[in-house]
């Protein structure tokens, strides 16, 4: 996907009803010695942080569960989309655990520190409308008969996204990302960067072409 240059939007779904993702088999777990563990969760760390740096636009579709890694994968996600029946949780210190997948680092850039804490340290469970209150997801939408209605709404998302110029959006999440994690005047600086790479860019041409020639742009990603 990272080398697809037809590839616009992912969107994360699953295909079990009512199941985003349950978090790791803990019967599978009991089985591993403390180096297997270990071993294991980096490779899980370095899985999310591979779908957090992808290019282009992610979004996940939680239509059912989402708990512990289940939660910490959506949080690698650029989007969240949530039905409101769904269930999300960092759940590990109720198993003698912490989020060892990026949780504790994704969800206070998510919701801010102190709520982070909250969820973390009850390892509460929230259905989507609290996740959407806190800013938890982007959107939350009543189940429907098919469970999938979060997916759906994500589909919807996405198509939001694909007519905007590729290139410009990739070059949009990468300012965010590396921007969020150091001060505004060197986020400017990466700012400027990203922007600086854009401008050389046919799709920026082909904008400015069809605003004066009021029409729809045809982005090429070029």
């Amino acid at each position: 996907l990272r080398f697809d240059e037809k590839v616009r939007v992912v969107v994360f779904k699953s295909e079990v009803k009512g199941v985003f993702c349950a978090g790791a088999d803990l019967k599978e777990r009991a089985k591993m010695d403390d180096a297997e563990v270990g071993h294991f969760v980096k490779k899980l760390r370095n899985l999310m942080d591979e779908i957090a740096s992808l290019p282009v636009p992610t979004i996940a579709a939680i239509d059912g569960y989402a708990l512990g890694g289940g939660l910490e994968l959506a949080l690698a996600c650029d989007l969240r989309v949530a039905a409101s029946s769904a269930k999300m949780g960092l759940i590990e210190t109720t198993r003698g655990l912490l989020p060892g997948a990026g949780g504790t680092q994704r969800l206070p850039r998510c919701v801010g520190i102190g709520l982070a804490k909250e969820l973390i340290f009850t390892g509460r469970q929230i259905d989507g409308q609290q996740a959407f209150s806190m800013g938890l997801v982007n959107h939350t939408v009543p189940q429907n008969n098919q469970g999938d209605a979060a997916y759906q709404r994500a589909l919807a998302l996405a198509k939001e996204i694909l007519p905007q110029a590729p290139f410009a959006v990739k070059m949009g999440k990468l300012a965010i990302n590396r921007g969020i994690e150091v001060d505004i005047a060197s986020g400017m600086a990466i700012e400027g960067m990203c922007y600086a790479q854009n401008i050389p860019t046919r799709d920026r041409q082909e904008g400015m072409a069809a605003f004066r020639e009021k029409r729809p742009p045809q982005f090429t990603g070029k």
